[in-house]
């Protein structure tokens, strides 16, 4: 076996770890929270059924690519929760630190390919990680939607943060935008979203 594959090979092993790498989104069962490698998973498929809906010049392929690899990072730096302000604090870093580590396993050329795909979702600059982001976001909200809101009940989210935390939707899924809204308004009339600190939210 050469170095190419050898190094190919102990990637992929690593990146089973995906699956130990808990989220705080339930499954729609309410049975467990879901791990890295599901959620991967379901936004890669999202992202394929949901293509029609975007009005941005994408590349489902990148998409999907992105998709698979925009998390992987989490093996070594954790899942940072969407509303975790202290955890965003050191979330760079760590990442960072965890992407040097991780795709150094690869072949050099891989490794930059999927490191450059991790940067440019994170970035979220291009039309591909634009619709990427957006699938991201709207993945979990889903799930919560359907399991009573479990997350913003548990960290006592407010909904202008959820508007802040959705609002990528607006533009790279614009058909989706009145259902975000309306599952929004849903859970803040039932109390499982708390009102926003100045009571007011720009829409």
């Amino acid at each position: 076996m050469n170095d190419k594959l050898k190094g190919q090979l102990a990637f992929l092993i690593e990146a089973d770890k995906m699956k130990l790498i808990l989220r705080q989104t339930l499954l729609i069962d309410k049975s467990r929270r879901e791990n890295d490698a599901e959620h991967s998973w379901h936004l890669a498929l999202m992202a394929m059924t949901l293509a029609e809906y975007t009005p941005l010049a994408i590349s489902l392929d990148r998409v999907i690519r992105m998709a698979l690899v925009h998390d992987l990072v989490e093996i070594y730096a954790g899942d940072t929760f969407a509303y975790d302000t202290a955890g965003y604090q050191s979330k760079d870093k760590r990442e960072k630190e965890a992407a040097d580590k991780l795709f150094s396993l690869l072949p050099p050329e891989q490794g930059r390919e999927y490191r450059a795909l991790w940067e440019e979702f994170d970035a979220m600059q291009t039309p591909d990680a634009l619709y990427a982001s957006a699938i991201d976001r709207l993945q979990p909200f889903i799930n919560n939607a359907l399991t009573d809101g479990h997350t913003w009940v548990l960290h006592g989210v407010t909904v202008d943060k959820v508007y802040k935390r959705m609002d990528p939707v607006r533009d790279a899924l614009p058909a989706l935008w009145e259902y975000v809204e309306n599952v929004i308004n849903e859970n803040l009339k039932a109390g499982r979203i708390k009102p926003a600190p100045s009571e007011t939210v720009e829409r």
